[in-house]
This record gives C-alpha cells, structure tokens and sequence, in this order.
C-alpha cells in the first residue's frame, strides 16, 4: 500500500519559517520524481517544488529564493523548507510522488496558513 504522509504545516507569521516533511512507503522512493504542491481556496493546485531522482530541482518562480526543496532516499522523505513566507503562501501543500502517469501518488495534505 502506498503512503504519503505529511507533516509539518501549522500557522506562521509573515516573514517566518515551516519545514514540512513528506514521508514515503510502498514505492521504490529513490526513483521518483517527488514534488510539493499547494491549493488554496478557491484556486487550483499548483507545482510549488519538485526533484527528480538525479536531485535536479525546479521551483514555481512565487517562491525562488524563498523555499528549497530536499530528499533523502535513506529516510524516503521529501522536505520543504519555507522561509520568508506570506500570506499568499496560505494553502494546503501536497505531497506527489511520480515514476509514470500510472505511477502517480498523492499524500492527504497539510495547512499552511500565514498571518499577516
């Protein structure tokens, strides 16, 4: 059985700072493309992260130079680390993880709410 389990949200202050953390069981971890997504109310999701199994990683330009996406394949967890946040950044973030279209998870999400 597939899990992804986040962890790590909660409500912050502008200009604060939240890891969240992703951990994964039931997939082969080191070979997935693994990514942070986020939704807030009454928008779509969005790609806010990802990293590909080569460690190669790309960023929604809302957040360069603001957050850092992470893995390790030991710990089968993805990291997200958050700083400067706003209150824009309020959503729930998921975690995805990706080998295939068919092979595509997502974890149940997390809040991340950031008062101004």
């Amino acid at each position: 059985q597939v899990q992804l389990v986040e962890s790590g949200g909660g409500l912050v202050q502008a200009g604060g700072s939240l890891r969240l953390s992703c951990a994964a069981s039931g997939i082969s971890f080191s070979i997935y493309t693994m990514g942070w997504y986020r939704q807030a109310p009454g928008k779509q999701r969005e790609l806010v992260a990802a990293i590909t199994r080569g460690g190669s990683t790309n960023y929604a330009d809302s957040v360069k130079g603001r957050f850092t996406i992470s893995r390790d394949n030991a710990k089968r967890t993805v990291y997200l680390q958050m700083n400067s946040l706003k209150p824009e950044d309020t959503a729930v973030y998921y975690c995805n993880g990706r080998w295939s279209t068919v092979y595509d998870y997502w974890g149940q999400g997390t809040q991340v709410t950031v008062s101004s």
